[in-house]
Formats: structure tokens, C-alpha cells, sequence
């Protein structure tokens, strides 16, 4: 997770839970010496520090300007090196390949549908079913891996993960949730509880949110 000094600027995600459960996940990761990585929807940084801290090249991207300017400031304050990037998705670092891709990227079913969401709710609001980016992550992030590549996907068990495992594996990919986790509500999900009940996307007794980890590797 991030060090204590770490800075989060107003309209940035800042890192919450299922930062840490996609941390966890890439401590354990094995990583070749070297490893270029690529960190998709940076917000603060605080996972492509992570994977800094661990020697490897990181690129970091994010459609945000702020979540840029927080991600370089973050990684000048810790000491390493960092090429942070604006845009969308993976449109900066097209012809590139990476030994792993981590996202974590706006998951959260909206009832706004498939208008563009504005300002600070770009890091969660992702249409009716939550998927306005899951579904492009899987099918343009195995491009992007190189030979025993791995990809690191947190999500909401709101948004489909077995849609995310099934369309990795359709793109050639090794595809599997390796961690979940289940949170109370954060205020995102709360302030839409009754729309997510009504649309099924929540069982009346439930009253908590799984999040969970979704690993693909390209076989070699």
C-alpha cells in the first residue's frame, strides 16, 4: 500500500481497499529482473510504486491530469523513477509490451448508464452493468503481454467477474480470481443501493461488497 508520505490531491482516488487486495496479490508475483510494467489508471501511484520498489521499469497511465501530476510528485517524493503518462487506457503506450499489466479501473454500475461520467467520478462510475471499461481492458490488455505476460485486474463481484475470466480466456489467456475479499459499502455503493436491489445487481440480504483479483497470464 502507499507510505505513510504519500499524497492524494483533491478529485484523485485515493487508495482504499481494493488497492491493497491488488497489492497483495502483486507482492506475491514473481517478477523477471528488469520487469516492464504498466500501471493503467495510476490514480496516486500508489501500485506502480509498489512495483518500483521491487526494481522494475514502471510506465504509469492514467485520463486524469491530477491523478498524473499526483503520480509523478508521489514518485519523486519516494525516489524512484517513474514515466507517467496521460491518457486513455492504453492509447499512450501503444506498440509496447510488458511482462505485467495492472489495472484498476472504474467498475461500479452507475445508473448514469453509458454517459460519459465527469470529474472524479471517472475512477468508479462504468455504465449500466459496470463494464464500460472492463470489457475494452479485456480485450486490448493481452496485446500488450509479452510471452508469460501476466495481467492483475481488481474488480467488483457487481460487474461480472466471471464475464472478465471468460473474455481473457477467449484471447488466448490463462484466466482465474485469484483473491476476494468482501468490504462493508463504501459511500459510492450505498448512495446507489436501492438501484443495485431493484436491477439485482445486490440480494436484499446482502450488505456487504465482495471485490476480487483476476489474474491472466499468456502462456509462453
Amino acid at each position: 500500500m502507499a507510505p505513510v508520505n504519500f499524497l492524494v490531491l483533491p478529485g484523485v482516488y485515493a487508495p482504499q481497499e481494493d488497492t491493497a487486495l491488488l497489492a497483495g496479490v502483486l507482492s506475491g508475483e514473481s517478477l523477471p529482473e528488469g520487469a516492464a510494467v504498466l500501471d493503467v489508471g495510476t490514480g496516486s501511484g500508489a501500485l506502480a510504486l509498489a512495483a518500483a520498489v521491487r526494481g522494475a521499469r514502471v510506465t504509469a497511465v492514467d485520463v486524469s491530469w491530477r491523478a498524473v501530476w499526483a503520480a509523478r510528485l508521489n514518485a519523486a517524493r519516494a525516489g524512484r523513477r517513474i514515466r507517467v503518462l496521460h491518457g486513455n487506457l492504453f492509447t499512450p503506450v501503444r506498440g509496447e509490451s510488458f511482462d505485467l499489466v495492472m489495472a484498476n479501473p472504474p467498475y461500479v454500475p452507475s445508473p448514469a448508464g453509458g454517459r460519459r461520467p465527469r470529474g472524479a467520478a471517472r475512477a468508479w462510475d462504468a455504465g449500466h452493468d459496470g463494464r464500460m471499461v472492463l470489457d475494452r481492458i479485456c480485450r486490448e490488455a493481452p496485446g500488450l503481454l509479452r510471452p508469460g505476460g501476466v495481467l492483475l485486474l481488481v474488480q467488483s463481484g457487481l460487474s461480472d467477474p466471471g464475464r472478465t475470466v471468460a473474455l481473457l480466456q477467449e484471447s488466448g489467456l490463462k484466466a482465474s480470481v485469484v483473491r476476494r475479499q468482501r468490504i462493508a459499502f463504501g459511500p459510492v455503493v450505498r448512495g446507489r443501493e436501492r438501484w443495485l436491489r431493484q436491477r439485482g445487481l445486490l440480494a436484499l440480504a446482502e450488505d456487504e461488497e465482495e471485490l476480487v483479483v483476476v489474474r491472466a497470464e499468456l502462456p509462453v
